[in-house]
């Protein structure tokens, strides 16, 4: 359980939380599992109820792997394009959850679904998160080639958010992976330049390119620790932050 500072104030008044389709599985190999989503709905709440401005990013890999289909033969663009409609399922499941815990939420997609969700507008957002809704941002950017960490760190500089929190597996970024090697050594900060020098794969190279040059803090914590969402965004030391300075 993370240790939340004795004063509740929030560092961040708006952050963008990316969320890997992953971590919607649970301990499942596909799909979503409802106790995860409630789970996360909790944590998010909490961030609302301290006053926090919360757009999300999610990704579609927990319903869709587009890089196995075009390993044996899917054309790219056709992939990319099925990706993209999987995280505004991921997205729909999310704002089901969050509206259940009485938590107001509004998906808004990169590609137009007329009648399913809001078309992405920026100034929509905004005015959304202001008045206190969360906004989940889905279909990645839009456009293939692109991932959905760029998709966040792009939203993030548009929302005029004060970092961009990505959730992970593991409780930071480390020098190695800390799965197949115990001795790897986690860092407390890196710079940009620290994180594409070393390829260290916290983001791809478009996402970190696009931080650095708009001077966007990212933070990468781990989503699975209880509490640890809280406890970053009120100052604790969770994971490992990367910015200008490192």
């Amino acid at each position: 359980m993370a240790t939340i500072p004795a004063e509740r104030n929030a560092k961040y008044k708006r952050i963008l939380l990316k969320l890997s389709g992953e971590a919607l599985m649970g301990d499942g190999e596909f799909g979503i599992d409802p106790k995860v989503l409630d789970r996360m709905a909790l944590e998010i709440g909490q961030l609302v109820g301290i006053g926090v401005q919360v757009g999300i990013v999610i990704g579609g890999g927990n319903l869709f792997r587009g890089a196995a289909l075009q390993a044996v033969g899917m054309e790219r663009v056709t992939g990319d394009h099925m990706g993209m409609l999987a995280t505004v399922m991921n997205g729909l499941a999310l704002r089901d959850s969050l509206e259940r815990s009485n938590i107001r939420s509004r998906v808004m997609s990169a590609i137009p679904m007329s009648g399913v969700v809001e078309h992405y507008d920026r100034r929509t957002a905004i005015r959304y998160l202001t008045s206190g809704d969360v906004v989940i941002f889905s279909a990645g950017t839009g456009n293939p080639f692109f991932t959905t960490d760029s998709a966040a760190c792009l939203r993030g500089i548009e929302i005029d958010a004060d970092a961009v929190i990505k959730a992970t597996k593991v409780d930071g970024v480390y020098d190695k992976d800390p799965v197949k090697y115990p001795d790897a050594v986690k860092y407390d900060s890196l710079s940009y330049d620290d994180a594409l020098d070393q390829k260290l794969g916290v983001m791809d190279l478009t996402a970190i390119c696009l931080v650095r040059d708009h001077d966007m803090p990212v933070r990468v914590f781990n989503m699975n620790k209880v509490g640890a969402l809280l406890n970053l965004v009120v100052g604790g030391k969770e994971g490992t932050l990367i910015d200008r300075r490192g």
